[in-house]
């Protein structure tokens, strides 16, 4: 019932904010799914660690910048008192903010690791890439779980 109370000024911003929410997930889903499937078959390890590794660089950041900045819109936008904070606010920054620092040493290990692959070894940053965007996805479902049911 909401949002059928929301100002058209929100509208935009929070599409962009949800869009790349959705992007972010998805491409986390399918880095973290390319990592376990090369933890399982080492014939193939190589080129899927090559995959989760631009699939970071190329799908997790872009949308990552866009559901922050659609989130900042947004909330701009609202105009939401200084003393309001409804957990679920919190719950987004919380996630988005400890993600970007967990994005950016993924970064740097997948930077490495691309280089090592080109060379035959970098299968362990690869992996170590996974277990970190395994632990992203979980925490950002957890977001999109407190975005949508708005716990107080």
């Amino acid at each position: 019932m909401l949002a059928a109370i929301r100002p058209d000024s929100v509208n935009l911003p929070l599409f962009l904010h949800v869009l790349g929410a959705m992007l972010l997930v998805g491409s986390l889903l399918a880095m973290a799914a390319a990592t376990v499937l090369g933890w399982r078959r080492s014939d193939d390890a190589a080129g899927l660690a090559r995959f989760g590794l631009l699939t970071l660089l190329l799908g997790v950041v872009p949308s990552y910048i866009l559901m922050r900045v659609g989130a900042q819109w947004t909330e701009a936008e609202q105009n939401y008192p200084d003393d309001f904070e409804p957990a679920w606010l919190g719950i987004g920054y919380i996630t988005a903010d400890a993600g970007a620092l967990l994005i950016i040493v993924s970064i740097v290990l997948a930077v490495f690791g691309l280089r090592r692959l080109r060379r035959g070894d970098g299968i362990r940053l690869g992996r170590a890439v996974g277990l970190i965007s395994i632990l992203l996805l979980v925490a950002y479902i957890v977001a999109v779980w407190a975005m949508t049911a708005k716990p107080m």
